[in-house]
């Protein structure tokens, strides 16, 4: 089983050498049902939740499905300026709070003129009342840098219950981008949804520059989930590493996540071998929740699991990796420190890369696969 179990032991030693003196009860084994929703997709990269009971799923090809009892068809829209490339496209999507009146929701997306790449940008469409098209409403923040291979492209948006909008970004593997507080990539952003512009409360609101005023946190490599856990307004991210230290960070605000590849502004080359955290160059870097070790899983999209239907799971973070291909539960304690790490046996070998994860309104999780032919949206539940 692809060493499975050796990467649990691994896992389990590693989040309990972290775990306070008194942990909660150890987690019972997981016993998950996991239902196929949705077939025929392609990198399905998100899953939004409509009023109705419908599903909205981006597509990285510049594709939206509407899936509605049952049944999935294509939301026509106007995504001939998406940057198809690599790693970037249509990504991340997220409904406005209002989206029951208004039917607005927003996309991240690469975009692209005359074949040239420009930028990853957040735009608002409005979905029509049938379900059937979309159009565009206004361009929500641009200028995030882009790659035009589409490296590091990640743009993860999430609505925050103070109405911020909270979205990571990736480096776009450029050395200096994460350290730069002059660009919005390689890091997680916080702004108001429907202006795109920062929000008071910010930690550079002080600075003349506006994309400063917009950053969260910094020092990011490719922050492919932004998860809010209920009830405590902790943000928790997952990151990709290189070929070791995937991330599962707590934000703080202002806070540097470490990750430097130009050392200090020395090298141009994109050194990776540096690591994700650099606390020698920086003291002060937040150390990271939980990391892979000298492996990497590809971490993607992270989702509370919420109700208490899912018995002693109630309130694991779900991160689900494309490399590993593998579902892991972080439990956690208030403070939010990683006391276990379990990896429920459904998940094993069975679905390939797995993209995004989402908790659904009824407390199910929603995860895709991202395999790239007859990619699927999974209803997950206890049981």
């Amino acid at each position: 089983m692809r060493l499975v179990a050796l990467l649990a032991s691994v896992l389990l030693l590693a989040a309990c050498s972290a775990a306070p003196a008194s942990s909660p009860a150890k987690p019972e084994p997981s016993r998950f049902t996991v239902r196929e929703v949705a077939g025929g997709l392609e990198h399905g990269w998100d899953v939004a939740f409509l009023p109705d009971g419908s599903l909205l799923v981006p597509q990285r090809p510049g594709k939206l499905a509407l899936v509605r009892d049952g049944r999935t068809t294509d939301v026509h829209a106007d995504f001939s300026d998406v940057l198809v490339q690599g790693e970037g496209g249509l990504m991340g999507l997220v409904l406005a709070a209002d989206f029951a009146t208004s039917r607005e929701f927003t996309t991240c997306q690469t975009h692209q003129e005359n074949g040239r790449a420009v930028d990853v940008r957040l735009v608002t469409w409005r979905l029509a009342d049938d379900g059937a098209s979309a159009a565009k409403v206004r361009d929500l923040l641009t200028g995030l840098p882009v790659n035009p291979s589409g490296r590091h492209s990640g743009c993860r948006p999430t609505l925050a219950p103070d109405g911020a909008l909270l979205v990571g970004t990736g480096d776009t593997a450029r050395s200096t981008v994460a350290q730069d507080r002059h660009s919005l990539g390689g890091k997680v952003l916080r702004i108001n949804a429907k202006t795109g512009e920062p929000l008071p409360g910010n930690p550079f609101l002080s600075s003349s520059d506006p994309n400063e005023r917009r950053i969260y946190t910094y020092g990011h490599r490719n922050v492919q989930g932004v998860a809010i856990r209920p009830g405590t307004g902790q943000v928790v991210t997952s990151e990709h590493g290189p070929a070791f230290d995937d991330e599962v960070n707590l934000l703080r605000p202002g806070g540097n996540y470490g990750w430097d590849p130009s050392k200090g502004g020395t090298d141009s080359s994109y050194d990776e071998s540096v690591p994700m955290t650099d606390t020698k160059r920086f003291p002060d870097a937040v150390r990271p929740l939980w990391t892979s070790g000298q492996i990497t899983e590809a971490t993607s999209g992270d989702a509370f699991l919420t109700g208490k239907q899912w018995g002693t799971n109630e309130g694991a973070l779900v991160v689900v990796a494309l490399k590993g291909q593998k579902l892991l539960l972080l439990h956690l304690d208030a403070a939010a420190k990683v006391t276990g790490v379990t990896l429920p046996a459904e998940f094993n070998d069975k679905f390939g890369r797995l993209r995004a994860a989402r908790s659904g309104p009824d407390g199910s999780l929603y995860v895709t696969t991202s395999n790239g032919s007859n990619d699927k949206v999974l209803r997950v539940t206890p049981g």
